[in-house]
């Protein structure tokens, strides 16, 4: 099984890419589902989460509110730090067993989407990494059109963000987002074929 690393920053196209190698054959794990997974009610990130940041952060049925979650660390360095030293590890070893569930079942490319990827140090679990990346623009244009952010949200979103550079240092493909998304398509569909093609050439080796 080939495992792709997919990461990148805010509104870079990220989870259309996600989308697009699932419909091409891939089978996908959202890192933003196992955060919720992980997020469960009296699981261990649960209490740490409780334990870090206090129950007003909880909502109806004691569920995590992500989105008060949410306004309190992406408005405090320490605050994301911290929240990501108890959520990385936890999340890894979910993903660690889901890619060893999908090797038992034969798949032939799994694809991690997750936009920490890099940062949470989950290289290990994939053989190649796959960056998006658009102009700061572009993203802008995107979360103020489609997420209804304010211009100010936005850049303090984008500012809170590994910059693409230093993304871009550990990608073995990057993939630039800045035109429509049939171009978008192409490029993908580009990429899948030649994936394919070293499959092949690694099992005729093999």
């Amino acid at each position: 099984m080939i495992v792709i690393g997919l990461t990148g920053g805010i509104a870079s196209g990220k989870s259309t890419v996600a989308k697009m190698l699932s419909d091409l054959g891939a089978v996908v794990i959202d890192a933003d589902k196992v955060g919720h997974e992980a997020f469960q009610p009296r699981s261990e990130a649960w209490h740490k989460v409780i334990a870090a940041f206090g129950k007003d952060i909880l909502g109806k049925n004691d569920e995590i509110d992500r989105g008060k979650l949410a306004r309190i660390v992406f408005s405090d360095a320490k605050a994301l730090k911290r929240l990501n030293s108890i959520m990385h590890p936890l999340m890894h070893r979910i993903v660690e067993r889901k890619l060893e569930e999908l090797r038992r079942q034969g798949v032939a490319v799994a694809v991690l989407e997750a936009t920490l990827l890099v940062e949470a140090k989950w290289t290990d679990l994939v053989d190649q990494v796959w960056v998006t990346v658009s102009s700061e623009a572009a993203v802008i244009n995107r979360l103020v059109g489609q997420k209804k952010f304010t211009e100010e949200q936005a850049k303090a979103r984008i500012k809170s963000q590994t910059p693409i550079s230093q993304r871009a240092k550990h990608a073995d493909v990057v993939i630039e987002n800045d035109a429509d998304q049939e171009t978008l398509r192409r490029k993908v569909k580009e990429l899948w074929r030649k994936l394919n093609l070293s499959a092949k050439d690694r099992k005729a080796h093999s």
